[in-house]
């Protein structure tokens, strides 16, 4: 295996790794607020071979005795990704070593890993993080009944992968959402509201620089980046999600943060630049 599929960033005392999980494929026209084709070309200018397509990310994150993963890709539901666990397994982690599974939101692509054949859970050791906004989403029965035939599947995905999990799930709240606390020292939860309404990324600080696993706050990075109001049809409350995307490129920007996402491509990592009319990110990491 090439050991460029699985780059790593040292934060302080923790090492962080790009874990792929594979693409899914997608299409331009879930976007909204761009044409096909302005979206085609962004993706063209910027190399990307297969422009519809999406690429899937994990985050494992060691340090300080800790063996943290950052969502578990989809387990290959809907023949997308599915690679996870044998990209984890190739870098020596085995599930039992997993301590701790923080999860960005409760979407197929991120939490379809956590349940096995049997819907018995794969992180059989690991105490599962997420925002308390997003567990009571999706066991909202009202916002099921609304929800079209795919979302009612998703609806019983994270149903069931919460109450596999559930002697061993801790919330955050809007109280306790940036303590160190709840994870270890130096990597603290955001939320990041829109895309969904417990959607949360994870801080980690350190002396001489900050990562931020942003989850899904882009799709498609170079177009989402370059036109901050573009929307995609998976976003539950697509304004929200505008506002909070232009607010944390905004703060990329400022801080001079490094950046991790679900959906940057298998280079895992990259920094922002203010653009003409918008954002860049860092070709180097793509």
């Amino acid at each position: 295996m090439n050991a460029l599929t699985f780059p790593s960033r040292q934060i302080g005392d923790f090492q962080v790794t790009a874990v792929s999980d594979g693409n899914m494929s997608a299409s331009l026209d879930l976007l909204s607020g761009i044409t096909t084709e302005d979206a085609a070309r962004l993706q063209h200018h910027a190399g990307i071979a297969e422009p519809g397509n999406i690429h899937i990310n994990g985050y494992l994150i060691r340090g300080r005795g800790r063996t943290i993963l950052v969502d578990a890709g989809t387990g290959g539901l809907n023949n997308a990704g599915g690679q996870l666990k044998a990209n984890l397994a190739a870098i020596g982690i085995s599930h039992d070593e997993v301590d701790t599974v923080l999860l960005t939101h409760c979407h197929p692509d991120h939490i379809g890993g956590l349940l096995d054949a049997e819907k018995r859970p794969v992180f059989q050791h690991a105490e599962l993080l997420l925002h308390h906004r997003e567990a009571d989403y999706w066991s909202d029965d009202e916002k099921r009944k609304i929800a079209s035939e795919r979302g009612q599947r998703n609806f019983m995905l994270a149903r069931q992968t919460l109450e596999a999990y559930a002697r061993n799930v801790r919330f955050f709240s809007e109280d306790n959402i940036f303590s160190e606390d709840d994870i270890a020292e130096g990597i603290s939860a955001v939320w990041l509201p829109g895309h969904t309404p417990g959607h949360t990324g994870f801080r980690i600080d350190a002396k001489e620089k900050s990562l931020l696993i942003w989850g899904d706050i882009v799709h498609y990075p170079h177009i989402q980046t370059a036109r901050p109001a573009v929307s995609i049809l998976f976003d539950v409350d697509p304004a929200l999600a505008k506002e909070t995307r232009e607010k944390i490129l905004a703060q990329a920007v400022r801080e001079k943060l490094l950046i991790a996402g679900m959906h940057l491509g298998q280079a895992g990592f990259t920094t922002v630049s203010m653009a003409d009319t918008g954002y860049c990110l860092s070709r180097s990491a793509f």
